[in-house]
């Protein structure tokens, strides 16, 4: 018997998308947090961060430490590890499902980083897309840290470098879930069905590119 395919349905899409902007506003106020901190150290304060809106919160959500993921079945070793695994109780309930149940990759951006933009697709979207990462998932989730600029601007850095490289069938395009996000939708080779990947842009306290 395969995995069950997990879908999130839209209304829990929010809910970890506003989680993920309210945890930033926790992380933020940690002094080590800013513009020059290394990713790891924002992830682990941005989880941190996101477990302390969940303390009270009647969401049933549950941010499992960073961790190695196996993430197909015929992988014995792990082969990955994720920045954010995500654990929802009704899916557990259901599927009975130990692996992550929703994945977030995080990367520093900004859209006037070519570098920045490349590393963004290349180590950040196609690990789902080529499924390192949610193999059995249908919906995953990016951060990008937005180093200088907007958040609009690192999402059209993000579809300038898919144009370059033939790949405008992936580009970001704003969400009607959740304001100030984006989405894309990516086809992969098996399972048949795609992944749509939805992109939360943070800022930092203070500065321009801070969504609050």
């Amino acid at each position: 018997m395969g995995r069950e395919f997990i879908e999130i349905q839209p209304e829990v899409v929010a809910v970890i998308l506003l989680t993920l902007a309210a945890g930033w506003q926790r992380a933020c106020a940690a002094e080590d947090v800013n513009a020059n901190a290394g990713e790891v150290l924002m992830t682990e304060r941005l989880r941190d961060g996101m477990r302390g809106v969940l303390r009270n919160s009647p969401w049933k959500l549950i941010v499992l430490p960073g961790t190695e993921s196996r993430s197909k079945a015929s992988v014995v070793l792990p082969d990955g590890r994720t920045d954010i695994p995500l654990m929802l109780i009704e899916v557990f309930l259901r599927t009975q499902e130990h692996d992550p149940h929703a994945v977030i990759e995080c990367k520093r951006i900004a859209g006037s980083d070519t570098h920045l933009c490349r590393e963004y697709v290349v180590e950040g979207m196609d690990r789902f897309v080529r499924e390192k990462y949610g193999e059995n998932h249908a919906i995953g989730f990016m951060v990008g840290y937005v180093l200088s600029g907007s958040p609009s601007e690192s999402a059209d850095g993000v579809n300038a470098y898919l144009r370059r490289v033939s790949r405008s069938v992936d580009r970001l395009a704003p969400s009607d879930i959740s304001d100030g996000t984006w989405q894309s939708l990516h086809a992969r080779s098996k399972p048949s069905m795609p992944i749509r990947l939805h992109h939360a842009f943070l800022g930092f306290a203070g500065t321009p590119a801070s969504r609050t």
